[in-house]
């Protein structure tokens, strides 16, 4: 789909105008004043990229890629999000299918920030067309979705949430810069998969985009465990976005040191934004409140979920404890590329809006996470204790 050729000038004719006036309603914008005060952490979250451009744009060259072959259509298909609130009035209404099918749109977008997670730098050329000097991505690009309140992928963002329509490895398989063996473990990975680990080893195991809520008071942050939340922020920040900082972990024999660290100043901020973000309630109906109390129950009694499932996070990694794989039947593949090879027990929130379960997806719904434990808890639950176990579940 990355193959297609720029648009005729004829096109190009068509599109003018609307593109003109995207580019003058994005110059009008007040500009960011980085001489100020040092920025909170939803500024942090959603538009710091930590110096990730030279990463994005030297190396793996992705403006090209996106200046010549992704128009709007594609990048929804790729997952990307569009903030409506981003937009001037009218904009969406405006576009024609020709104008949504060139890549020359997208980079309007992008000048005006509308573009979940991706920022770059677009400048008008002297051919009359927008190019895409520098681009990058920042923690929204996962971590963050948007409610579809225009159209699918398009309305107002929601921070904290995962983006699992996104498909990181198929966006970096379209660098010229990656090789074709790479390519096909990137293109394997599927939405809202990644392997954080994969550039550091070789190894494929890629996990689900967690989401980034409902962390407050949660010590350890990671499938698993090896750090709380501003280790895990410092690691992806470097060593997968490819941001200039500094990170050094011996236990898993990784050191990248960028200097000066750009990483490091924001950690607190940002970590105060995610600590911010609640966790989304169920919407209404969407539980049995009379199963959903059975179900509790069972959740602290019979089923012995709060065992590990413990406190009022949900999580016994607050007290530091770790699980080895065959513990809960989990495959041990990922833990085993980790610093503390084991997983922790991931605290329970929201779990009516993040299917699939379990680290790697191979729960697809709650009455398969439920079956999971049956059989290797060997908790001989009825079907009506499953059932309402499910409801309970679903109210967290």
């Amino acid at each position: 789909m990355f193959n297609r050729t720029l648009l005729s000038r004829t096109r190009w004719l068509l599109i003018a105008p609307v593109l003109a006036a995207v580019v003058a309603f994005a110059t009008a914008q007040p500009p960011r004043n980085d001489d100020g005060p040092p920025p909170d952490g939803q500024a942090v979250f959603r538009h710091d990229t930590f110096g990730d451009e030279a990463f994005w744009t030297d190396h793996l060259k992705v403006n090209a890629v996106i200046e010549g072959a992704v128009d709007p259509v594609t990048a929804l298909k790729l997952g990307l999000k569009v903030d409506a609130d981003a937009l001037p009035d009218g904009l969406l209404g405006s576009l024609t299918p020709d104008q949504l099918a060139d890549p020359q749109t997208t980079l309007a977008l992008l000048k005006l920030d509308a573009v979940v997670g991706v920022k770059g730098t677009v400048e008008a050329g002297d051919d009359g067309k927008l190019h895409l000097t520098r681009v990058g991505i920042t923690c929204a690009l996962c971590h963050s979705t948007v409610d579809n309140s225009v159209a699918a992928g398009i309305g107002h963002r929601l921070d904290g949430w995962p983006n699992r329509d996104l498909d990181p490895g198929a966006i970096i398989a379209t660098s010229p810069a990656v090789g074709d063996d790479a390519k096909k473990v990137y293109r394997s990975w599927g939405p809202g998969r990644y392997d954080p680990r994969f550039n550091i080893d070789g190894l494929s195991t890629p996990v689900l985009i967690p989401p980034a809520y409902g962390l407050a008071g949660v010590k350890l942050a990671t499938y698993t465990g090896d750090g709380d939340i501003s280790y895990w922020n410092n690691y992806v920040a470097v060593t997968q976005m490819g941001g200039q900082g500094v990170f050094i972990d011996k236990r898993i024999g990784v050191k990248v040191v960028r200097t000066p660290d750009l990483v490091q100043p924001v950690l607190k901020p940002l970590r105060d934004y995610q600590f911010e973000l609640e966790t989304p309630a169920p919407p209404a109906g969407s539980f049995d409140p009379v199963a959903a109390t059975a179900g509790k129950a069972l959740f602290h009694g019979a089923a012995r979920c709060a065992t590990c499932h413990s406190g009022e996070h949900f999580t016994d990694a607050n007290r530091k404890v770790l699980h080895a794989p065959a513990e809960t039947g989990m495959d041990p593949a990922y833990a085993q590329r980790s610093a503390a090879g084991k997983y922790r027990t991931t605290p329970l929130r929201a779990l009516w809006q993040h299917a699939p379960y379990f680290h790697d997806g191979s729960a697809k719904t709650l009455a398969d996470v439920v079956e999971h434990y049956d059989t290797v808890l060997r908790l001989r639950l009825t079907d009506r204790q499953k059932a309402d176990l499910v409801e309970y579940l679903k109210s967290l």
